[in-house]
């Protein structure tokens, strides 16, 4: 994909030369099967900056993904690619947030491709993505799953590290989910903010000031059931925040002035919806 607000870019004829071999181009591909009660890799493929790892939790089938540049900029791309076969159960996050850095010219882009079989369970739980002022990112996420799989979907943006003293004013970004249940499609959705991100989140209507945004997405035949008990978490949160649910799926919404309310409101939700799934790398 390509993001094109061509007053957040320098001059064609002023923008600097940079190799394509600078460039990084990662592709992870994973694939974990159900054997003897257990979930474990059945197949694993890397290559450029991203690895996979799955450290000893008990039972628990716990994948952590690294990325050993540091985070991505302008023209580097990602591809990731999970596959559950019928029966496998597991949680997959990050090492730590990943870093989308400033950008004069291309966009970064990330796509994410996730199939769960018959009875698969997925807990797709990344840290967050931090823009940096004037980062330019697409981002993609294309789900199918079949009609008794479960899949809850996180993902959280921050725009520019409060806590580092940085400020966040322009860029583009541009997030585009599918999620598919026996091949129909049940969830499409696109978020495109460019030019003056800083002004559209700081207005009442789109942002009330919010430095992040975030959806949990949670597919299962008995999601509605979990509505009520979320709602009364939201209730007294420090954060614009709602939840809604239909047709075996819940969503819920978070748009906070700081980061970290946001990601403990997170926390807190899944430890209701997932007890005792919450990554523990998130807690180190």
């Amino acid at each position: 994909m390509r993001i094109d607000t061509d007053d957040t870019l320098l001059p064609v004829d002023k923008r600097p030369v940079i190799p394509a071999f600078v460039r990084t181009h990662s592709i992870l591909r994973a694939s974990l099967a159900a054997t003897g009660g257990r979930t474990t890799p059945a197949r694993i493929h890397e290559a450029g900056a991203l690895r996979l790892r799955f450290p000893r939790v008990g039972g628990a089938c716990e994948g952590i993904i690294l990325n050993t540049s540091g985070g991505i900029a302008g023209g580097d791309t990602q591809s990731v690619a999970f596959e559950l076969h019928a029966g496998a159960c597991a949680a997959i996050t990050t090492q730590s947030a990943e870093k989308v850095y400033r950008s004069d010219g291309e966009a970064a882009a990330i796509a994410t491709t996730l199939e769960l079989a018959a009875g698969a369970n997925l807990a797709w739980l990344p840290q967050e993505t931090i823009l940096f002022d004037t980062a330019r990112l697409s981002r993609r996420i294309d789900v199918a799953m079949a009609a008794t799989a479960t899949l809850t979907l996180k993902e959280t943006v921050v725009f520019g590290r409060a806590a580092m003293g940085e400020t966040f004013a322009r860029g583009a970004f541009h997030d585009r989910w599918r999620i598919r249940r026996a091949s129909r499609l049940i969830l499409a959705e696109d978020v495109r903010l460019d030019h003056d991100i800083a002004a559209t989140l700081a207005r009442a209507a789109t942002g009330h000031g919010a430095r992040a945004i975030a959806t949990l997405l949670h597919v299962a035949p008995d999601a509605g059931n979990y509505l009520d008990g979320v709602r009364a978490i939201l209730d007294s949160v420090g954060c614009d925040a709602g939840a809604s649910a239909w047709n075996g799926m819940l969503v819920v919404r978070l748009a906070g002035v700081e980061p970290h309310v946001v990601r403990a409101v997170f926390a807190h939700v899944l430890a209701h919806l997932l007890p005792g799934v919450s990554p523990r790398i998130w807690s180190c």
